[in-house]
């Protein structure tokens, strides 16, 4: 089994908050994300697929084709957006780093399985000093 790892960069728009709750009562959960004008990330994604190496070609898959898939379902749309209002796979979830990781999975699934791979991981870097790592199900 071999696993390759694709890097891929958004920059986004968001805010962590229950509409439920007073904004106070946000600030004291989620702090400085609470705030009500947005704030944003320059993300980094990682992509890792998994399977065996194509004997006839010398490799696991094409990089190129992995990135345009990776743009194609998930870059385009989040890339200079504002997560809570403009990306339609994000809507009436909370915008944490944890979801978006996870809906990324969701987003990408099917179109590399179709690759000839499985889908191993998607990490998903926030902050220079936070990132989510998803593995599926």
């Amino acid at each position: 089994m071999v696993f390759i790892t694709r890097r891929e960069r958004f920059s986004a728009a968001h805010r962590l908050f229950r509409n439920d709750w007073s904004d106070e009562k946000n600030y004291e959960v989620y702090g400085a994300c609470s705030n009500p004008n947005w704030h944003g990330h320059n993300y980094i994604l990682w992509v890792t697929v998994k399977g065996e190496i194509d004997p006839e070609i010398g490799y696991l898959c094409d990089l190129k084709t992995l990135s345009k898939i990776i743009k194609k379902y998930v870059i385009n749309k989040l890339d200079h957006k504002n997560l809570n209002t403009e990306v339609a796979f994000m809507k009436a979830k909370m915008v944490s780093t944890e979801n978006l990781a996870i809906a990324i999975w969701q987003e990408l699934q099917q179109p590399i399985t179709n690759l000839g791979v499985e889908l191993h991981s998607v990490k998903v870097q926030e902050t220079e000093n936070n990132y989510v790592e998803y593995f599926g199900n």
